[in-house]
């Protein structure tokens, strides 16, 4: 009858894993509130500390985004080794995304897997 049919536009167009990755990503946060301030926090030391003092502190810095890459890395590949290699693919993207726009100082370790 010329109706027309009209799409949620914000449905239609949220790239498959979106929502699941937000939700792992808020219980990453509600898991390891603390943690995460402690990283923020030597973050902040290492930007505040003494020439002398500032690769130590970096150490630090960087000991807990290590930490923090292999805990994410963890619940990604829990949830990927559920799926097929090319689901598993699209779901590893999607969390990497989530990751970068959650929280950009873990993505490139995120993103290389190159932690201990």
């Amino acid at each position: 009858m010329g109706g027309r049919v009209t799409f949620p536009v914000m449905r239609l167009f949220r790239r498959r894993f979106t929502d699941l990755v937000e939700r792992q990503l808020d219980l990453f946060v509600g898991d390891h509130r603390a943690e995460i301030a402690g990283l923020v926090q030597a973050l902040d030391e290492h930007h505040r500390s003494s020439s002398e003092d500032a690769q130590e502190a970096y150490g630090d810095y960087q000991d807990r985004v290590d930490w923090a890459a292999q805990d994410l890395l963890t619940l990604r590949d829990a949830y990927a080794s559920t799926l097929d290699d090319d689901t598993a693919a699209a779901y590893r993207r999607a969390f990497s995304r989530g990751v970068r726009r959650r929280f950009p100082a873990l993505a490139r370790a995120v993103e290389s897997e190159d932690v201990d």
